[in-house]
């Protein structure tokens, strides 16, 4: 088995400007000792680096991708959005959409992220590699059609599968989004269409700020084909195997792909600055056992991972590495060394019966 790895380092140089975590400088929000804010480059590059460290990249297809044309981004972007992104990326950045800053050239380099996409979608497709992982950044599930939003400036995946069906004629495709944030954009952009199976595992009402979306559907030809799973803060390693096996996998084997990605945010993970989830290593290294095991079952195998979002430094390397892991099918002399302080943190017995209901009642409600 052949497990394509996607990368390229200037993907690491794109910059969201002077930030506290995810609030501009300025006013009454005083710098912090490191002005990135929290979607800095450094888990993604950490999470390299352990790859490589652990001897596991020389059990993989490493493989770069020339930048997305404007003809792909086209598929999916409005002609006005990518025009201002032009034009406010070479006058040195900014922010044009949500909580979407960029730096100088961020066009450029979010069409490089989009490119490790797309390539990693056509050589999974077209059989050059069994299954891929494409460290993108940046993000993209949050990018709308028409603006950008939470540090995702293209849509990484629809502009990767758009480019896949003009190539190779691919029919149904299935996203399923563990990033703890909703893929509004991913949802946005497919939700009137039956040809794309969108599925969101996100903390409730975390961000967007507000939403859940349980009962958002679909509509028209794409009725029934989105599917929301919000999940209450501190839900845990349990409650994210719960509601893979509850609604997650039985929604995937109805549907019947042909094509299954996921937009693999690590922000779920114990420790992230941005979210309150305690999902952990395991967590991430079962939810994509379960995952190679129903694309082997429905779709010959064909599964790609896309980065999302992660901004614990020390703990996303860990949560990257289980995944990669368990796509190449190599387990490494790694051990994780925050799984002593984060499963001690897992939910007690009275959280986890809550969860499990909770995550019931919405499998019930969503047959």
């Amino acid at each position: 088995m052949t497990t394509g790895f996607y990368t390229d380092e200037r993907t690491f140089w794109h910059t969201t400007g002077m930030q506290a975590l995810f609030l501009p400088v300025g006013g009454w929000v005083q710098p912090p000792s490191s002005v990135a804010g929290a979607d800095t480059p450094d888990s993604k590059r950490r999470l390299l680096g352990l790859v490589q460290a652990s001897g596991l990249i020389d059990r993989l297809d490493v493989r770069s991708a020339r930048p997305v044309s404007e003809e792909e981004i086209l598929r999916v972007h409005t002609p006005r959005y990518i025009d201002e992104f032009k034009d406010v990326s070479a006058a040195g950045g900014g922010d044009i959409g949500d909580f979407a800053p960029f730096g100088a050239g961020g066009y450029d380099i979010a069409r490089i992220s989009a490119g490790l996409a797309r390539q990693a979608v056509d050589d999974v497709v077209s059989g050059a590699v069994d299954n891929a992982y494409a460290l993108c950044r940046p993000a993209g599930h949050h990018c709308l059609a028409d603006r950008s939003m939470g540090f995702c400036l293209l849509a990484n995946i629809p502009i990767a599968l758009e480019a896949a069906r003009a190539a190779h004629g691919i029919g149904k495709v299935a996203v399923v989004d563990w990033d703890v944030h909703h893929g509004n954009g991913t949802q946005a952009i497919y939700y009137d269409r039956g040809d794309t199976l969108t599925i969101s595992l996100h903390q409730e009402n975390c961000f967007p700020p507000g939403y859940g979306g349980a009962e958002d559907r679909g509509t028209g030809s794409g009725e029934g084909c989105n599917l929301n799973i919000p999940l209450p803060p501190g839900t845990g390693d349990d409650g994210y195997r719960h509601a893979m096996d509850r609604i997650v996998l039985p929604a995937l084997k109805a549907f019947d792909p042909d094509l299954i990605v996921i937009a693999s945010g690590l922000d779920a993970g114990a420790a992230d600055p941005m979210a309150r989830m305690l999902a952990h290593s395991e967590t991430f290294r079962a939810m994509t056992a379960s995952m190679r095991a129903i694309a082997d079952e429905v779709c010959g195998g064909r599964l790609v991972v896309v980065h999302e979002g992660g901004y614990s430094e020390a703990v996303v390397p860990f949560l990257g590495l289980a995944i990669v892991e368990e796509l190449s099918g190599h387990r490494t002399e790694v051990e994780d060394p925050t799984l002593g302080v984060l499963i001690p943190q897992q939910p007690g017995p009275e959280m986890t019966a809550f969860v499990r209901s909770r995550i019931d009642d919405l499998a019930k409600a969503l047959r």
